[in-house]
């Protein structure tokens, strides 16, 4: 598409200005927050006795000096300042499978408060708070070289109200916790409901004041628990980070199950008859999908640089069964087979009942599917299946089917868990996400979902912001399921943009990773818009080296891009095609 040379040179102004601010290109809005002011930490140690809250029990509270505990940022060993480490829990119980239960958390509180509270959303099944989960506020990303605490917030980490049991073997260890309804809502959303008003009275009796804004911020399960908290807990967050936000993730566990079997179609078969799915598409298969999709995709934004920046025309333009040769012979890197591409279209169309009809959104072609964040998840290696039947299994039979299965039909062993993934049903086990009993009150498409999906009332109606962010790649949760999301709200509130925005990361596999840009800064831009008025337009972003992130593939470590706000597309204006100042949305 031609431009004319007046608006080639507005967009190399814009983006210059991007370029020059090192971070986001913005425009003021009239709606926002008043700005946090900060505090000195006052109380630490005894805060056992001056937080006092119901049901909950603080097991210690010590001061930690500065430079005494470091977290490890962008490969750095880097020292926190001086903080509270507060321990403790919520609700302690007995479960109906007879396991003790509480909602454990951990909160550490800086001495020099920005007058913030952080709230660090964490991904998978939650279970932990110590190492990764440990509550420094995790920023997401690839390569962070910051998190919350350095930055001066209050942050609070948690187990979602379940530990791994470790009765229990293995892979289900982690998800036993299905078999206790109150712990499937505490892991929903009932865990940030019942610690957000606990932890603002305890930050308020370590500073004297609660905080004046407050954000929650996570990517994956974390960035699920983010759009729920937007949805049920409007009232508590001024603003609201959610990476890959698997919002419908039930239905993304179903959507693994089809993909294992999609993919199984595919394989070779071991001695014991099984598929060996990460034999059925080698690197080479795959490298060539995504050389494709770069030759018929690549150019769509004005640049030749081995990324798709205009994911929607490219899904108009890329066709598997018509730009990809289909072997006569056996596969060597230049074809597939007939079969592989079945098995392929059929994970990208997204899963179906024997009807017909979708279970779950579909996948956007893009070049990270070459990545190795992609294998691990949807193909495993050739001598192991991937996540998406290890991982998806367990928490499909455990977490989200109602009733949940007998966990002694299904152990720990590889084999197991894959039998599970070819043995399920479209027709009667997906149905099981919908379901519920006199025991399980609330089925998981309820519990783990937000409350009025496409409604934010209370959160837009108070002046709080939603910026999430996706990778087009992302082989966990569909990136066409946030569009879907993003579209929602849009068919409710025609200011949309003035309070939700979506910025898509070309390339970017599960949270980080791929042939991308996938180190960025996206919670400054937040706080701006929430207490500032800025809208983030574009948010810049740079390339790790292929140390870092080893599915960087062919792309120039350093080079830099707008991140755009969906729909719009990170253009080529002119200039060094490594340099965001040479690109504007569009």
């Amino acid at each position: 598409m031609h431009t004319s040379f007046r608006t080639s040179l507005t967009a190399i102004a814009l983006a210059a200005a991007l370029a020059a601010c090192g971070g986001s290109s913005t425009q003021a809005t009239s709606t926002h927050l008043a700005a946090a002011t900060g505090a000195t930490l006052s109380s630490c140690t005894d805060l056992a006795a001056k937080a006092a809250f119901a049901n909950t029990s603080i097991t210690s509270a010590t001061l930690a000096p500065a430079g005494s505990v470091t977290q490890t940022l962008n490969g750095v060993a880097t020292p926190m300042p001086e903080h509270c480490v507060v321990l403790g829990k919520m609700n302690e119980r007995t479960g109906v499978d007879g396991r003790p239960y509480a909602i454990g958390f951990e909160m550490r509180l800086p001495r020099d408060w920005n007058g913030r509270f952080f709230y660090q959303a964490n991904g998978g099944n939650d279970s932990s708070i110590s190492g990764g989960n440990a509550a420094f506020g995790n920023l997401p990303g690839g390569g962070p070289s910051s998190n919350a605490l350095l930055q001066g917030y209050a942050v609070i980490s948690s187990d979602a109200g379940h530990v791994p049991d470790a009765t229990r073997p293995g892979a289900i260890a982690g998800q036993v916790y299905g078999l206790d309804p109150q712990a499937r809502l505490d892991y929903g959303y009932n865990a940030v409901g019942q610690l957000t008003p606990m932890a603002k009275n305890l930050i308020k009796a370590a500073y004297g004041k609660g905080p004046d804004r407050s954000y929650i911020v996570g990517c994956s399960n974390g960035g699920r628990h983010g759009l729920v908290a937007a949805s049920r807990f409007g009232d508590q967050y001024d603003g609201v980070l959610a990476g890959a936000p698997g919002y419908n993730l039930p239905q993304a566990a179903v959507t693994q199950m089809w993909d294992a079997q999609a993919l199984a179609s595919a394989a070779p078969r071991g001695a014991d008859g099984r598929p060996n799915i990460g034999a059925g598409f080698s690197d080479l298969d795959l490298r060539l999908v995504a050389g494709k999709i770069l030759e018929r995709c690549d150019a769509l934004d004005g640049a030749t640089d081995g990324m798709v920046a205009d994911t929607a025309r490219c899904q108009a333009t890329f066709s598997l069964a018509k730009d990809v040769p289909t072997c006569t012979a056996s596969p060597d890197g230049t074809c597939l087979t007939a079969t592989q591409k079945a098995a392929l279209q059929k994970v990208y169309d997204g899963p179906k009942d024997s009807a017909g009809k979708a279970l779950y959104a579909r996948w956007s072609w893009d070049p990270g599917l070459a990545a190795g964040g992609w294998r691990v998840w949807k193909l495993g290696s050739a001598t192991a299946p991937g996540l998406t039947a290890t991982l998806g299994a367990p928490s499909m039979a455990l977490i989200f089917s109602t009733p949940p299965a007998d966990p002694a039909a299904l152990t720990s062993s590889g084999t197991a868990l894959l039998d599970y993934a070819l043995n399920f049903s479209f027709d009667t086990d997906a149905a099981k996400i919908y379901a519920t009993t006199d025991r399980f009150k609330e089925s998981s498409m309820s519990f783990m979902t937000p409350a009025t999906p496409g409604r934010l009332d209370t959160l837009r109606g108070r002046g709080g912001k939603v910026l999430v962010f996706h990778g087009v790649s992302d082989p966990v949760f569909s990136f066409d399921d946030t569009v879907k999301w993003l579209d929602a709200l849009k068919a409710n509130y025609a200011d949309t943009p003035s309070f939700a925005r979506v910025f898509a990361v070309p390339g970017m596999n599960h949270c980080s990773g791929g042939p991308a840009t996938d180190q960025f800064d996206m919670l400054t831009p937040l706080v701006d818009w929430v207490e500032k008025g800025v809208e983030p337009e574009a948010i810049r972003a740079t390339a790790r080296t292929a140390s870092a992130n080893p599915g960087l593939g062919t792309i120039p470590a350093g080079r830099s891009r707008p991140l755009c706000s969906w729909p719009k597309v990170a253009t080529y204006a002119g200039g060094n095609i490594d340099d965001a100042a040479s690109f504007a949305c569009k």
